[in-house]
């Protein structure tokens, strides 16, 4: 899989939203409880608990959204001495929630720093192009439709799972799926890892559905010997979602500027 690092796209605007999304992802990520040593390294069994605790009230559950029965015990956040030793604590639920509204705040929910910049980096590349193509406000609703719909289209395919859904991933992989409909031709600087990370300047064409291929294979079953814990489903169902709402827009998008240099290699490093 390559790495995207950087497009040549300009925008007109500042792309605030973007921006905040960014920063509304890493803060929340950061005062997550429980995550702290997935950053430090450290981590141990009461930051488990707690982790486990935060994630059952805020994170998207499959069953929940799709049957709307909250589970009659849940994790308390305690540590607790059982048969096998030591554990996390379940009890009655001491909250109340919201199946809707838990498909917002898992969006602003990652399990670790891997997934938080994954995330990110590919949110900072193309967010700031759609955005400048829809504007602001739409930009941020088009960004939450594509997230909800990431989200319900996995929790129908897996409406018996207990396991929390997080992440971002849903929708920005709408808005990916909006950036190939509008700058099929942009040109995007990737790192491909061959023996050394190798730069080139792909289309976004090739890049984006790549991404998609992969996502749509691995969702599959195919590819891999288990999803694991990564809801490929969704990102399939957001990129489609981002394609789907863009489409209307593509006849008004100005292109993007024609690059100038060499597509890959040390000549085409000047022209970042």
């Amino acid at each position: 899989m390559v790495i995207p690092v950087h497009d040549v796209n300009p925008v007109r605007r500042t792309p605030w939203v973007t921006y905040a999304l960014l920063a509304a992802n890493i803060l929340v990520f950061l005062f997550t409880p429980g995550l702290a040593g997935s950053v430090t390294g450290e981590g141990g069994l009461a930051q488990l608990c707690h982790l486990q605790a935060f994630l059952d009230q805020y994170a998207a559950v499959p069953r929940e959204l799709i049957h709307h029965r909250m589970p009659q015990v849940v994790p308390t956040g305690e540590i607790g001495m059982g048969p096998q030793g030591p554990g996390c604590v379940v009890g009655p639920p001491g909250y109340d929630k919201s199946p809707e509204l838990s498909v917002l705040t898992a969006m602003f929910l990652h399990g670790g720093w891997l997934h938080l910049l994954g995330n990110m980096l590919f949110l900072w590349i193309f967010g700031n192009n759609v955005e400048d193509r829809m504007g602001h406000v739409r930009f941020l609703l088009f960004y939450l439709v594509c997230g909800y719909a990431a989200a319900y289209v996995f929790a129908l395919a897996n409406s018996g799972s207990g396991e929390p859904l997080i992440g971002a991933s849903g929708a920005i992989a709408g808005v990916l799926g909006a950036y190939l409909v509008l700058y099929p031709r942009a040109r995007v600087w990737v790192l491909v890892p061959f023996l050394i990370f190798l730069p080139l300047r792909l289309p976004a064409w090739i890049v984006l559905g790549l991404w998609f291929v992969l996502q749509a294979v691995y969702s599959s079953g195919g590819g891999v010997s288990q999803a694991g814990t990564v809801a490929y489903l969704a990102h399939v169902a957001g990129f489609v979602a981002g394609m789907l709402i863009a489409w209307p827009l593509r006849p008004g998008t100005p292109p993007p500027p024609e690059p100038r240099g060499a597509l890959f290699g040390r000549r085409a490093r000047p022209g970042w």
